[in-house]
């Protein structure tokens, strides 16, 4: 297995940037980038030749970024392009039009039915980050290819505009389109992990109406008042300011069980909260806040779990998607919980992955997928010799 990776802003000399990655004759390239290289007059287009004419025969996907990892850095305007050579396993593309919130699901579907193989050992997925049911998307694909086979990814970022996101598949540059590879070989070995670092405060709320990722009342008050009563000084800068304070899903007995729940907008006409992944009817709520000590902790826990799941073979690629609140919280610190992550997966890893707003991965070895939010998820691919 070789990688190697380029970074290049807008401006730079892309060919020249690219060459080196070519030199290995990649299957997969992944691609994070700021928003600016995918909007505005031809930029799409320029990117999207760019990358077809460095690399014919790879398979190409990422998205649009609220911040790009680079190694163990957290770069801003920037493209990261990861370059994969596999010695034995097979890189498989699909893609489909996500053509509004309420078809995540069967977009989902399509994907996994695309990618199913016997041989299949896991899937990246990259979908958009705005108008999307992250949790009825990943459904979808689990219902196509099983409870057991992890998927990882994450949903697209615009900078935290919450406007328009893009990712990039084999047809190219959309601002609709789910995208995915599979990775099929007996070789591959992948390991997984995640987690937060939040903790939670007030009282837990009970989920009075909702319907999938929208959520209505809390305790039969409107869920926007409820919110607003709790942040105070901070709800003047809705929805933005809802990165700092997520719910944490509780269990039917009011016990974690370790999802969160981030805000992406708002409705003040019916007073209802958009978040990034499905709540249930008759569940509880409760909000939470952090540290940024505490986050980069959590960072170095999501690396051991990681670990201890698959001592990946050396060297291997480390996909690290992280939460663009996180990143808020974080501030001027926030690449010390790349450091934390990198240090701890050792010299070996390749990283590289972006600030996101929503998070996929397996909830643990062996069970079905989730949407996370604020939480940092960690990947690693690699082959035995």
């Amino acid at each position: 297995m070789q990688i190697q990776q380029a970074s290049f802003k807008p401006g730079d000399d892309v060919a020249a940037a690219l060459a080196p990655l070519s030199a290995i004759a990649p299957q997969l390239v992944l691609v994070f980038a700021a928003p600016q290289f995918f909007s505005g007059s031809g930029a799409a287009e320029q990117l999207t030749a760019q990358l077809q004419a460095t690399f014919p025969a790879a398979q190409l996907i990422g998205c649009s970024t609220a911040g790009e990892i680079n190694g163990a850095c957290v770069q801003e305007n920037s493209a990261v392009v990861t370059a994969v050579h596999f010695q034995h396993a097979r890189v498989l593309a699909a893609a489909t039009e996500l053509t509004g919130m309420e078809a995540s699901y069967a977009a989902g579907q399509r994907v996994g039915k695309a990618l199913a193989q016997p041989d299949l050992r896991a899937v990246l997925v990259f979908a958009p980050g705005v108008a999307v049911n992250g949790s009825a998307l990943v459904a979808g694909m689990t219902a196509a290819l099983g409870s057991s086979l992890p998927i990882m990814g994450g949903l697209a970022g615009d900078n935290g505009a919450f406007q328009q996101t893009w990712t990039i598949g084999k047809d190219g540059i959309s601002p609709r389109a789910v995208v995915a590879v599979g990775l099929a070989g007996a070789q591959l070995q992948i390991g997984h992990g995640f987690f937060g670092g939040w903790r939670a405060f007030g009282p837990a709320r009970c989920v009075t109406r909702c319907e999938g990722n929208l959520l209505y009342e809390l305790d039969n008050e409107p869920a926007l008042e409820v919110y607003k009563r709790y942040l105070g000084d901070y709800a003047r800068d809705l929805p933005a300011s809802g990165l700092l304070f997520p719910f944490e899903m509780l269990g039917d007995d009011l016990s974690e069980v370790g999802l969160i729940r981030t805000i992406l907008g708002i409705d003040e006409a019916n007073g209802s909260l958009l978040l990034a992944g499905a709540i249930h009817q008759g569940g509880f709520l409760r909000l939470m806040q952090a540290s940024t000590d505490a986050l980069i902790d959590g960072a170095e826990v999501a690396a051991e779990k990681t670990i201890e799941m698959q001592q990946p073979a050396t060297p291997h690629l480390a996909l690290l998607v992280s939460c663009v609140g996180r990143k808020l919280v974080m501030g001027d610190r926030v690449e010390e919980e790349i450091e934390a992550v990198t240090a701890r997966l050792g010299k070996q890893a390749h990283a590289t992955g972006f600030y996101s707003y929503g998070e996929i991965t397996p909830f643990a070895p062996g069970v079905a997928c989730e949407v996370h939010n604020q939480t940092m998820t960690i990947t690693t691919i690699s082959e035995r010799a």
